[in-house]
């Protein structure tokens, strides 16, 4: 496995100047949430902005992921707005359009995957409904992502439509189980929607995994607490996924930590480092 970082958890230096940092700090993939100012697929530079991003990675050793949970890039008054579940087919093809974008970006620079999630049900629509908007929606992403070469990873995300691996797999089983379509572990999220015995749980996934996010959470609460800090344990979840083949990136996203990020870069380092060696704090 690759230890990795996450974009949206860097703060106050251009991303660009961050990736020989978090080499030195023994991070060897990136985890790139495209937005404003980090390969916006709707700007006019993104074709110079791309080669840029290649010289970068190249440089630094850095394997890569592309994620597509930014707050504000599509609307800048509605938090992850609009989603493929949204109540209205024009919105909900605003977010097909940028995911189409999306996988774009991740085949030039020859990302991993793109990692996506539902979104949150905002109406009083009957569960049916809910169900047929996503996976209409999630369609035309997959040809897409088919037609590029470009695996998806589907993130069950709290308080989303579809927040736990059980929902996941209700998604799968009504889109006959795309060879495309795999799965994004936000380790953190299982504990906060208390998806235990994670050994069990996890078991099953360890074959459709493409992207990793690490964070500490707690039970029923959804916030990302630096690795050590909450009630995850790492020491019985990393070592199932080295067993089970995962060799992607194991990406931290402690996006709240982002205005002390070389700190947190470097504890976090370091606590996974100490779970790779066998020991724990």
């Amino acid at each position: 496995m690759r230890l990795g970082y996450s974009t949206n958890s860097i703060g106050d230096i251009p991303l660009l100047e961050a990736l020989p940092i978090l080499q030195g700090l023994g991070y060897s993939s990136l985890a790139i949430t495209l937005d404003h100012h980090v390969l916006n697929p709707f700007g006019g530079s993104l074709p110079a902005e791309l080669a840029r991003w290649q010289a970068a990675l190249a440089a630094s050793g850095m394997a890569c992921v592309i994620e597509t949970g930014s707050r504000h890039l599509l609307d800048p008054l509605r938090k992850h707005e609009p989603t493929l579940v949204s109540a209205h087919r024009a919105e909900r093809l605003r977010r097909v359009d940028f995911l189409t974008r999306a996988i774009d970006v991740a085949q030039a620079l020859d990302a991993a995957c793109v990692s996506l999630w539902a979104g949150v049900v905002g109406d009083s629509a009957d569960e049916e409904v809910v169900w047929q908007r996503l996976t209409d929606s999630l369609a035309p992403v997959l040809d897409h992502a088919v037609a590029r070469g470009v695996a998806i990873g589907f993130e069950p995300e709290p308080g989303m439509f579809i927040d736990t691996l059980d929902r996941y797999r209700l998604l799968l089983d009504r889109l006959g189980r795309p060879e495309s379509l795999k799965l994004t572990l936000d380790i953190g999220h299982m504990e906060c929607m208390g998806e235990r015995p994670a050994m069990d749980v996890l078991r099953p996934w360890i074959g459709s995994i493409v992207d990793v996010h690490v964070d500490d959470m707690l039970a029923s609460r959804h916030e990302h607490l630096p690795l050590g800090t909450g009630e995850v344990d790492f020491a019985e979840i990393l070592p199932l996924l080295a067993a089970g083949g995962y060799a992607g990136g194991i990406h931290v996203e402690l996006p709240r930590q982002s205005h002390r990020w070389r700190e947190t870069a470097a504890q976090s380092a370091a606590f996974l480092s100490r779970l790779a060696a066998g020991r724990r704090e």
